[in-house]
């Protein structure tokens, strides 16, 4: 793989970092309710990074960590608010699935961020020109009616609408091929919505594949649906990984590692380092004041 950025690789191993930490802390039981991980997913929101604009809204779903930190980069906010710290995103009251941060806003509910992601997307076409709406969904999200709605009005209307879709080859804990007919492609252009695929886990070619695409939503108003193959490393949650033991998973952080070993271990000992000390910090930290009441 070719030599990423210090910059981009301390960002994918932020989010390597902080979503291994959640698992530790739920295996010593130092969180409650549950949480869903984006190993193996990370490149995905650090390739769009550079491609989206502060103007641009940003719609995520339950596996959404990732999704934020390369908004944000801040995992501090993030921990304290699936521990119901003090200085929580949300105050504690979204957790690990519903936040609500400037312009961006995630749900747990599948399906639910298109159809508002298509709103937003026809007040920036008539009042904000140039930003565009960015959703982003899963294969197993395809079962749900609103995306269509959604899809339908926004090739309509011509909207600046983005839809990222992280296709895992599993919804929750079934596999696609056993709960969808067809292909993405497929659904997409049925409504007449131009669609990308990406097959690389490479950042700097997803950018070079991607950053026209992406300006003619910008200059032409019209949807655009990119389907990431990309590859979930752990269960749906915690404990409800159907696959078999040696079911393939690529792992792009593995094959990185392979190739550029140094820069790899340094960076991953700075995000590691990073993180531990957040977490020690936000735990000795009070509960914050929706969680204390």
């Amino acid at each position: 793989m070719d030599r990423l950025s210090d910059d981009d690789l301390a960002l994918l191993l932020l989010i390597r970092c902080f979503e291994l930490k959640l698992l530790a802390l739920f295996e010593r039981g130092e969180l409650n309710g549950t949480t869903h991980t984006c190993l193996g997913q990370e490149y995905v929101p650090v390739s769009l990074r550079t491609l989206l604009r502060e103007s641009d809204w940003i719609f995520s779903n339950h596996r959404g960590h990732g999704h934020y930190l390369a908004r944000f980069e801040d995992p501090e906010g993030l921990l304290a608010e699936i521990m119901g710290r003090k200085g929580a995103i949300c105050d504690g009251v979204g957790g690990s699935q519903h936040l609500k941060r400037d312009r961006y806003l995630s749900t747990g509910v599948q399906g639910q961020s298109l159809p508002v992601a298509a709103g937003v997307a026809l007040r920036l076409k008539r009042h904000e020109p140039g930003a565009l709406a960015c959703a982003y969904i899963g294969d197993g999200t395809w079962g749900e009616g609103a995306v269509y709605e959604a899809l339908n009005l926004a090739q309509l209307w011509r909207l600046p609408l983005l839809v990222v879709v992280e296709h895992n080859g599993i919804a929750q804990s079934t596999p696609t091929g056993l709960q969808m007919a067809g292909t993405v492609e497929g659904r997409a252009r049925a409504f007449g919505v131009a669609h990308h695929r990406v097959d690389l886990a490479e950042i700097h070619a997803i950018r070079a594949q991607l950053a026209p695409l992406v300006d003619r939503i910008r200059t032409e108003s019209s949807p655009l649906v990119v389907e990431f193959a990309t590859h979930r490393l752990g269960p749906h949650s915690k404990g409800d990984d159907t696959r078999p033991p040696d079911f393939p998973r690529f792992d792009w952080y593995a094959a990185y590692q392979a190739a550029h070993p140094v820069q790899s271990a340094a960076i991953e000992a700075e995000a590691r380092t990073r993180i531990d000390r957040i977490a020690a910090e936000v735990a000795a930290r009070p509960p914050s004041a929706w969680t204390a009441a």
